[in-house]
């Protein structure tokens, strides 16, 4: 019997060290490296294949002699889903759901799967609730009869054998961290074992044509939980987001290798279970017309959504002001008050600046620049933004207002929903005579110009 080796693991990283520090040399992370005994079994190294000359054969081919597949894709049940998937489950595809605890998660695959089983086979693999539990939920939330079979196991062989012997077109593991391999002597959800588990479900589905969804839990940081090449190994990476006190879910791509990334899709939790929104902009949208409140239309993806800015400036108590961004990244407020006290002369730095996106949205693009410009602006001077307006644009350092994409899309959105107004930037590259008979497009070159043209003044004189 061979000696046991010991290693200290990153639980963020997967890096392996013989010796143990306090802080991981690859991502840096503090008191991540846990140590893990791996015992060599013996004949599990890769041996040396005898394979002669006369044996060797050419196995690649021509990239023109590939005949064309088509990809047909398996819906989901919610066209919400569909649509982040970029169309539904694609066979032998993997995909990972991460979320916070309680976020809806489970939820949202039980009834997918629920939906799913009455057409394709279904197996949902439950490894952290027994069978009785899932039963309980699955009548709360549907309990319509249907081919969906259940599995309450953690073993990863017993889970495999299941898995070649029912050959579901589609499978579902809740949770990969709860998975064990015996073969491996940590613990479950340690990083040796969620990546030797993923590993060995990636093989079996892609030889098999299982289309997989893989629930994986997140850290305290935000961050999807176990090693990194997990997120290499799988096709699809989807966060579920969302506040737990709040109705609405987000559904988010961050990585796609059949769609589009960044696409967002939208559900609202009920009493029976997650529901689509039909329209997701009444979740963002108030709808009147208030001091320090802005109107932007942000594209997630393929999806444009109007959305309200707020913000609230006041005078601060303290001897540096206090700036608070909730949506938006914090440094890019810091870059907006700075342009603003720069090119028109407000005195923002003796002020406090809080700022939030209406229903919890995030909102990372620069085109929201302008909005944020125009509410920080009216809270400052208690003016109002008329009502049916909405602002797109980028704001530069030196005070212009650059041109953002989509810019087309983004238009037809707010005509939509029934604005009557654009400021958007100079020379945006369309043409306005397609758009005029319907909205009225304002061009401005500048944060100066466009903000007097969106609040309706001539100056900012009190």
């Amino acid at each position: 019997m061979t000696r046991p080796a010991s290693f200290y693991v990153c639980q963020s990283c997967g890096a392996q060290t013989r010796q143990f520090f306090g802080r991981c040399s690859s991502c840096g992370s503090w008191n991540s490296l846990i140590e893990e005994v791996v015992q060599v079994r013996k004949g599990s190294g890769r041996q040396q294949s005898d394979i002669s000359k006369d044996n060797m054969r050419q196995r690649s081919t021509l990239m023109n002699d590939l005949g064309e597949h088509s990809l047909e894709r398996l819906p989901s049940g919610y066209k919400e889903f569909d649509r982040v998937l970029g169309g539904g489950l694609v066979p032998g595809s993997l995909v990972l759901v991460g979320g916070d605890p309680g976020i809806g998660k489970s939820t949202l695959l039980l009834q997918s799967a629920s939906s799913m089983a009455g057409k394709h086979s279904v197996l949902y693999v439950s490894a952290e609730e027994s069978a009785q539990q899932v039963k309980l939920r699955w009548q709360r939330l549907s309990g319509v009869e249907s081919g969906l079979r259940l599995l309450a196991e953690t073993d990863l062989d017993l889970v495999l054998q299941e898995l070649e012997i029912v050959s579901p077109a589609v499978a579902i593991v809740d949770s990969i961290q709860a998975l064990h391999d015996s073969a491996l002597s940590s613990a479950a959800g340690s990083v040796a074992q969620v990546r030797e588990c993923a590993a060995a479900l990636q093989r079996l589905v892609k030889k098999q044509g299982i289309a997989l969804i893989l629930v994986g839990h997140v850290t305290k940081e935000g961050m999807l939980a176990g090693p990194k090449v997990l997120e290499h190994l799988v096709d699809a990476v989807l966060t579920f987001e969302g506040d737990r006190f709040a109705s609405h879910r987000l559904l988010r791509a961050v990585k796609n290798r059949f769609g589009a990334t960044q696409e967002l899709g939208l559900f609202e939790m009920r009493g029976r279970g997650l529901v689509e929104v039909d329209n997701p902009s009444e979740l963002f949208l108030s709808g009147e017309e208030a001091y320090g409140v802005s109107t932007i239309v942000a594209c997630e993806g393929t999806r444009s959504l109007a959305v309200d800015i707020q913000a609230l400036v006041s005078s601060t108590s303290y001897a540096s002001p206090r700036r608070t961004a909730t949506g938006i990244e914090i440094n890019r407020l810091h870059q907006i008050l700075a342009v603003l006290e720069k090119h028109m002369k407000l005195p923002l730095s003796r002020y406090d600046c809080y700022l939030a996106v209406a229903g919890g949205l995030e909102v990372e693009e620069p085109a929201a620049d302008l909005g944020v410009a125009a509410a920080v602006v009216s809270s400052y001077r208690n003016f109002t933004v008329p009502k049916g307006t909405v602002l797109i644009g980028e704001l530069g350092l030196g005070g212009q207002l650059r041109k953002v994409a989509q810019l087309p899309q983004r238009l037809n959105e707010a005509l939509k929903l029934g604005f009557n107004r654009a400021i958007i930037p100079k020379n945006s590259g369309i043409s306005i005579a397609d758009f005029s008979m319907s909205i009225e497009i304002i061009e401005a070159q500048n944060i100066s110009e466009g903000l007097f043209l969106a609040l309706g003044i001539q100056s900012l004189e009190e």
